[in-house]
């Protein structure tokens, strides 16, 4: 909950915009966003007043996992461009202030890697033990119980080797045996690749995997499971995430980061606070932003999300950095989760709160998921797991820039579908509307910028009841009270010694306004006030 310093690091003054770059913005017509789209629309990113674009992964890949699947790490795939327009983004978001993170993918490769296929060769290859290979069980089958996150066993057969190799998630994603210190030095060399051309960070996927037990023990089951919850829930990942060895790992990467000047690691790890704040390292050896996901898989009410910030503040090690992450390209919209007037509540809360925003593409539109006919389900999780609601295309729909055809993102059409009201839901329309969604966002990202309270100040929560949030930032003398409703009816609290002026309503208006120890809110509705009898300048 402390106040921040003057010479913090970028990424700690930062707010990131995730990029899903077949979905941002198509820049040679073929239906598919791509880097030159991304180079296209960079003046709308520092318009909005982001500070840092992360790319979902844009490295050569057959694309069964939609890139998560890398065949080649240091190769741009055909379909985002060439190396020569990845150059193109990179010198460009430079010119334009904005820092570059990429998406890295140490858990796993694409079955069609070179490492994995001279691995499945033979039983003698060099690259055998890249991978986690294991005899099959006493009786034939899998070696144990170890199940994918995308239905089914673990385990796949190689009949050309006569022994079961180790996925995570699909099969074709083969997973790399990181106790091989080949492996641990391949992708570090990958890290080296791109920090050398100039890349600031990297965000690390599915970083809690990365090591599996020696001894292959079965999972054990999961008590709490129920039915519809996913398939891979029915056991307990005691012995195929989070294992302690991890850290080490983790740390020997860190260590390349820390070899150039002022690089970011973010990892990726569902964990909750008291588990996730462990990836910092003891030392803050560990990424410098372990991402903590808990607004997306908390109840949206205002007394649990009270809990929930303190009990992450109160977990966090000393100098850590905490961040936040509203929404994401494997997780439904937050205006489809909590509806879109509060989306413009939980828009304030993502940027008023202390610590490093995450903001996904599209969210600050408003854009809701989209609806997926049977026919143009593409995401391998939905196709291997149906009928659960875990389908993750309605949340990677394209940005509707436009109201012309196909909403302005392609003159083709698209490769997945548009959300159904694009027409005035598009970046053209919203712009316009001093009241729109995109301008909530603009006017916030600007307030940050303008307020280091906002920036880097301390954190400090206020006792509130019933469906209000309420919180101070502070910074040297200047104080900003941030108050949300997070409820359908009007709501009042008293805030003793509270007097100010209003910055900023969800509902885009009552700047200037004066409020007093009373604070009446309307339904939906956040507001930020800058509070008098202090020096409060920015």
């Amino acid at each position: 909950m402390d106040e921040g310093t003057s010479n913090e690091a970028w990424w700690k003054k930062a707010v990131i915009y995730q990029i899903y770059p077949r979905s941002f913005y198509d820049g040679n017509g073929d239906g598919v966003g791509d880097l030159r789209g991304i180079l296209e629309k960079l003046s709308y990113l520092t318009d909005l007043g982001v500070d840092a674009i992360w790319l979902s992964p844009v490295f050569k890949s057959p694309m069964v996992d939609f890139g998560y699947d890398i065949s080649d790490y240091c190769a741009i795939d055909p379909l985002f461009g060439t190396m020569g327009d990845f150059d193109a983004v990179l010198g460009a978001a430079h010119r334009h202030g904005l820092k570059v993170i990429l998406d890295l993918v140490p858990n796993h490769t694409s079955s069609e890697h070179p490492w994995f296929l001279s691995s499945r060769a033979s039983r003698t290859s060099e690259f055998r033990d890249w991978y986690i290979w294991h005899d099959p069980a006493p009786g034939g089958g899998p070696p144990n119980n170890w199940l994918s996150a995308f239905g089914g066993s673990g385990w796949e057969f190689d009949p050309t080797t006569r022994q079961y190799y180790y996925h995570t998630f699909l099969s074709c994603q083969p997973d790399l045996n990181w106790r091989n210190a080949k492996v641990r030095e391949a992708i570090k060399d990958v890290m080296r690749f791109w920090f050398a051309k100039g890349v600031e960070g990297l965000r690390m996927d599915a970083l809690w995997y990365l090591l599996k037990d020696e001894r292959f023990r079965d999972n054990p089951p999961n008590p709490d499971y129920s039915v519809g919850e996913p398939p891979d829930h029915q056991l307990l990942p005691l012995y195929t995430t989070d294992l302690p060895e991890v850290h080490e790992a983790i740390a020997d990467l860190r260590r390349v980061a820390d070899a150039y000047d002022d690089r970011l690691l973010i990892g990726e790890i569902y964990l909750p606070p008291e588990k996730l704040v462990a990836y910092y390292g003891t030392n803050l050896e560990g990424v410098h932003l372990p991402f903590n996901f808990s607004l997306l898989e908390t109840r949206w009410h205002a007394r649990t999300l009270a809990a929930l910030i303190d009990e992450y503040e109160g977990a966090l090690p000393p100098g850590s950095w905490p961040n936040w992450v509203l929404g994401n390209h494997d997780r439904p919209r937050i205006a489809s989760r909590v509806g879109p007037s509060q989306a413009r509540v939980a828009a304030m809360l993502l940027l008023t709160l202390r610590g490093t925003p995450t903001l996904y593409n599209g969210d600050e539109l408003g854009m809701p998921m989209a609806h997926i006919p049977a026919d143009r389900v593409l995401d391998p999780l939905e196709v291997n797991v149906p009928g659960l609601g875990l389908g993750r295309d309605g949340a990677r729909s394209p940005i509707p820039w436009s109201d012309s055809a196909y909403a302005g993102f392609s003159p083709s059409e698209p490769w997945c579908p548009l959300i159904e009201d694009w027409k005035s839901t598009n970046v053209a329309v919203l712009e316009k509307d001093p009241a729109s969604m995109l301008t909530l966002h603009r006017k916030l990202l600007g307030l940050r910028k303008q307020y280091p309270a906002l920036m880097s100040g301390s954190y400090l929560p206020l006792l509130a009841t019933g469906d209000i949030l309420l919180f101070r930032r502070k910074h040297g003398a200047t104080s900003i009270l941030v108050a949300l409703n997070l409820g359908s009816q009007p709501g009042a609290i008293e805030v003793e010694n509270c007097a100010g002026t209003a910055l900023l309503s969800t509902y885009c208006d009552r700047a200037d306004e004066y409020c007093g120890g009373r604070i009446d809110l309307r339904p939906h509705e956040g507001l930020m006030i800058l509070e008098l009898g202090t020096a409060n300048h920015p």
